[in-house]
């Protein structure tokens, strides 16, 4: 069963000062981008990592977001007491300079004051990932590829559905072509004949009987129809038979394009290019769910 691009997991690893919740978001895309949004993870693993999502995705634009929860005790607030220090002296330097002299209130104030200042109060943070916690992490990163996996399998199924009954349209929409055939060919003779009537042209019966069989076979259809259902039936193989068949899809798709823009030059008849217009539609949207396809 074919996969969608679209694709999202989260998983938890509990470790030692907190927990860190892994996201992966997934889209449509070209090859395998992976954004990593997140300063937590060790430079040395980041390839590692890297690589793990490549091979278990394969393909798409992928964002991968990492958060930092630390436990209630690790995540108390200190005052940064050096940085602290310095702003009060400096304060009471500028007091002093102003003859302004400290009491127990106004220095209340003041502290409360240097309390908001930027730097002044930190949350402790202790090495978030360590070499021990590794393969917490990396289980935990299997678990969210899963989930990623297991949500592109069923938004697969969806697009699955979609596309070959589309496909299952153009060809009945073509069988509705060839009820039209027989009418479309002789409308064209009858108006090769009244051509050659109103400009008085007189031909020798047999030259006129090849000269309106060469026109007929330069606008006749049947080719099309061959190599359009072929096309279609490589597509619904293709999708069937293949793990990851978008790129695939994709190329088919043109050559089905082809064959019906080919179809509605040589029509001649106004029903058959309703029915190119409704083939060209379904191919369109066939063509933008491909594109999701991975």
């Amino acid at each position: 069963m074919i996969k969608s691009m679209t694709g999202y997991g989260k998983a938890e690893a509990e470790l030692a000062h907190g927990t860190l919740t892994i996201e992966i978001r997934t889209l449509n895309g070209k090859n395998a981008d992976i954004n990593l949004r997140s300063s937590l993870l060790p430079k040395d693993k980041e390839l590692d990592i890297r690589s793990k999502i490549a091979a278990a995705l394969t393909r798409g634009t992928i964002d991968v977001f990492l958060t930092w929860t630390p436990r209630e005790e690790e995540g108390a607030r200190q005052i940064n007491m050096n940085v602290a220090r310095g702003y009060i002296e400096q304060a009471g330097i500028l007091a002093k300079e102003m003859g302004v002299q400290y009491s127990p209130s106004n220095f209340a104030l003041l502290l409360n004051a240097i309390l908001r200042m930027p730097d002044i109060v930190d949350t402790r943070k202790a090495d978030v990932i360590t070499e021990e916690d590794w393969p917490e992490i990396s289980a935990a990163m299997d678990r969210c590829l899963g989930q990623v996996n297991d949500y592109r399998g069923k938004e697969g199924e969806a697009l699955h559905k979609d596309v070959c009954g589309r496909v299952a349209n153009i060809l009945a929409l073509y069988d509705q072509v060839e009820s039209h055939e027989a009418e479309r060919l002789d409308n064209i003779r009858a108006k090769i004949v009244k051509a050659a009537e109103e400009l008085n042209i007189k031909m020798d019966k047999e030259r006129f009987e090849q000269e309106m069989i060469f026109h007929l076979e330069r606008l006749d259809i049947n080719e099309e129809k061959v190599r359009l259902r072929q096309h279609c039936r490589y597509f619904l193989d293709t999708i069937e038979s293949e793990a990851y068949p978008g790129k695939k899809l994709g190329f088919i798709i043109q050559e089905m394009g082809r064959e019906i823009n080919t179809t509605g030059s040589k029509a001649n008849h106004a029903e058959i290019q309703k029915l190119v217009v409704q083939m060209k539609d379904e191919l369109e949207k066939i063509r933008e769910q491909s594109m999701n396809i991975l």
